[in-house]
């Protein structure tokens, strides 16, 4: 999955930069041709985008910039209120100065889509007070970590004493957290108990290592110390920023996250088991603004459980076919048992087993990219690394996420596998989720999107789950088609992802309209895939912790297929496959009703 950085949750919550002032209402509206309103709202919607940004310094820190770069994010209610009732002035401003029938048609599209985003921004609103801020989908205990490490960048002994500021900042952000886990327990709303033993468990290793105790460096000391070392500064300067790093991390930083751990214990009693939303106030109301928001469509609870069930069932006889072909005789739950315990599908539980994992995954991406001109136009500038997840979050990371590269280019994309244990990492599953996470997957779609000209900014840096997860569940298929699968185990491991994806629309509709608990989940994900047992309780317990997310990666898939056959159907010898990748990815993410309406020009346009 694509780990959910803040500048990838831009239709919920709008971002970070630098802030050009807006133009009030009270001008006049912009009277000139269709060329010139384009233009005009290009530069609004971008001012507007650096207005939200410049209320998040991890978000400008994201797309690269140095600003505030001294300051982590404001964590309080009121900060989420002030970011609102920004995109509701914005909203007015764009209304009152522009027309869309003054508009080209992608200019009519941004329109549309910067009144979706905050049409979506205030009906999810209203359940603010439902979102855990520490779950094992994450924590601020993780994410400053993660900030600091991969995308503070140390050029400067003004930026090493930011990155110290920060360092400091992080209490301050804890107590804020802290107070809002206290006032979301205090009415009723409590996590589920598989979430306090992984925060737990990953918090404390941050705080581990010196200069915290006698051991090694700890994680964060030892990347501000590489890029303390690699400065153009005298000793003594050097010295001194380490002495203040040390002191940042066992003062303010360290208390912070005492904070942190002295509210988990204090919490965790009050849990009483695993629920879905069904279970919280106004839970019913608050999953169907989830899956709103997740698939982009208003497909029901109802609805969606039984595509799952549908999806599972045909997969199920893909996978039917691939045990005949390799001589199985025994059931398909059989085949999986196999393929989950075998040592035959394992890599060592070794460094060395890590290094081959990633070796291999390498391996695939280099196979894609030099084949991928024949199948796409236009293929990302930016560079794509794979990398293990670090050891401090590998509780609490997803098995696999992507990434995105630096607005700059400074950064590259980055595809994290999560190699905790290899024992419970399957080598059929290695092609495809580097498919997935890196190419043609979600390098190809949200790299590219970063680099097109012509968008404004919320368009570039934002997206929607239903597109950007359906095209990496897409890119799995694709890649059958581009021969990157060399024989029938690893098209096997392709098909357990995608009925993974499947087995998602039955579970996290099952837990949270049809209230399953999590014995039942699990049960119904062992029966139904190859899945490792590691990866189905990490999984379910995601599925607990991040209502909806779950459904976008299928009913997107299933979107993009549906276009992709009609495109065959209508336009027959005349389709090109690269023309239809380049009318999906050239508009960057969409919502998928307005993909449609891309893929239908792009038709009609072919037919003449």
């Amino acid at each position: 999955m694509r780990r959910p950085l803040a500048l990838l949750l831009l239709p919920l919550l709008p971002l970070a930069g630098c802030a050009a002032p807006l133009q009030t209402s009270s001008q006049a509206a912009v009277t000139a041709q269709p060329g010139a309103q384009d233009a005009a709202l290009l530069t609004f919607l971008d001012t507007a985008f650096d207005a939200q940004t410049a209320l998040s310094p991890e978000s400008q820190t994201y797309l690269g910039l140095k600003t505030n770069n001294d300051r982590l994010d404001d964590y309080t209610p009121a900060a989420a209120k002030r970011a609102l009732e920004l995109s509701e002035k914005q909203l007015a401003e764009m209304h009152a100065r522009f027309k869309p029938d003054q508009l080209s048609e992608s200019g009519r599209v941004s329109y549309r889509l910067f009144e979706h985003q905050v049409e979506r921004a205030r009906e999810a609103y209203r359940f603010r007070k439902l979102r855990f801020p520490v779950s094992t989908n994450g924590s601020p205990a993780g994410d400053i970590p993660v900030l600091l490490i991969n995308n503070h960048k140390v050029d400067s002994v003004a930026d090493a004493e930011a990155y110290i500021a920060r360092l400091r900042d992080a209490e301050r952000v804890m107590r804020e957290v802290t107070a809002t886990m206290r006032d979301q327990a205090a009415s009723g709303i409590i996590p589920n108990k598989v979430n306090f033993a992984p925060a737990r468990a990953d918090a404390r290793k941050v705080v581990t290592g010196a200069p915290f105790d006698s051991g090694p460096d700890s994680t964060l000391m030892a990347d501000f110390r590489k890029k303390v070392a690699a400065l153009d500064a005298p000793a003594a300067t050097k010295q001194k920023l380490l002495a203040d790093a040390a002191a940042a991390l066992t003062g303010p930083f360290k208390r912070g996250y005492d904070l942190l751990f002295v509210a988990l214990d204090e919490i965790e009693p009050k849990s009483k088991g695993n629920f879905g939303a069904w279970n919280l106030p106004d839970g019913a109301a608050y999953y169907n603004d989830r899956l709103k928001d997740e698939t982009t469509t208003n497909l029901t609870a109802e609805q969606i459980h039984e595509i799952g069930l549908q999806q599972v069932a045909a997969i199920r006889q893909e996978m039917e076919a691939i045990k005949k072909q390799v001589g199985f005789a025994g059931t398909l739950e059989q085949f999986f048992e196999q393929i989950r315990t075998d040592p035959k599908f394992k890599y060592p539980n070794t460094d060395a087993g890590r290094d081959q994992y990633l070796k291999d995954a390498r391996g695939v991406i280099a196979s894609v990219m030099a084949i991928a001109p024949r199948y796409f136009h236009v293929l990302p500038k930016a560079p794509l690394e794979v990398r293990a997840v670090e050891k401090w979050r590998e509780g609490t990371a997803p098995t696999a996420f992507y990434n995105p590269p630096s607005a700059d280019g400074s950064r590259p994309g980055i595809y994290y596998v999560n190699l905790v244990d290899m024992n419970q990492t399957q080598k059929v599953q290695v092609d495809a989720i580097a498919a997935h996470e890196g190419a043609p997957g979600h390098h190809f779609q949200i790299a590219r999107q970063m680099e097109l000209t012509g968008l404004p900014k919320f368009r570039k840096f934002g997206g929607y789950g239903a597109y950007m997860e359906g095209w990496g569940l897409y890119s799995e298929r694709l890649a059958d088609e581009m021969g990157i699968y060399k024989d029938p185990y690893a098209r096997f491991g392709m098909l357990s992802l995608q009925v993974w994806r499947a087995i998602r629309l039955v579970l996290d509709t099952g837990i949270h309209a049809k209230r399953w608990d999590r014995d039942k989940a699990i049960a119904y994900f062992k029966n139904n895939s190859s899945v490792s047992d590691t990866d189905i309780a990490r999984e379910v317990d995601r599925y607990f912790n991040w209502p909806g997310q779950a459904t976008s990666y299928m009913v997107g898939m299933l979107k993009i297929k549906e276009l992709r056959q009609k495109a065959e159907r209508e336009l027959g010898p005349r389709l090109d496959i690269r023309d239809f990748h380049e009318a999906v990815l050239s508009q960057g993410a969409l919502p998928l009703d307005v993909l449609e309406e891309e893929v239908n020009r792009y038709i009609a346009a072919k037919k003449g």
